[in-house]
């Protein structure tokens, strides 16, 4: 039993910052990666940043380069992404995603439920 939690969205200016968190809680054994991921209405929903557990090793979308940031917290199995510069575009329900093994040894892609970020010019 896994589950995602995603908090910090809300509404902002554009050129103002939010910080989104993710905790997953559960039957962890080990979180592999996480990342975040976001979607609009009749769009695919399109990975934004992610964050591998060995070394930290993180990749954004081309959209974010400068202005996000992906971290976590190993210790709390928390994926933060500190968004900064927002611009309309950002505009999207986030949503945080992590590949766990739990305790039992399976291996899967876990989801949030998501956190609305709406940005205005």
């Amino acid at each position: 039993q896994v589950r995602l939690v995603e908090s910090g969205g809300g509404l902002v200016q554009a050129g103002g910052s939010l910080r989104l968190s993710c905790a997953a809680s559960g039957s962890i054994f080990s979180i592999n990666a996480m990342a975040w991921y976001r979607q609009n209405p009749g769009k695919q929903r399109e990975l934004v940043a992610t964050i591998i557990t060995s070394g930290a090793i993180t990749n954004y979308a081309d959209s974010v380069k400068g202005r996000f940031t992906i971290s976590r917290d190993n210790a709390k199995n928390t994926v933060y992404l500190q968004m900064n510069s927002l611009k309309p575009e950002d505009t999207a329900v986030y949503y945080c995603n992590a590949n766990i093994r739990t305790l039992s040894l399976r291996r899967d892609d876990y989801w949030g439920q998501g956190t609305q970020v709406t940005v205005s010019s």
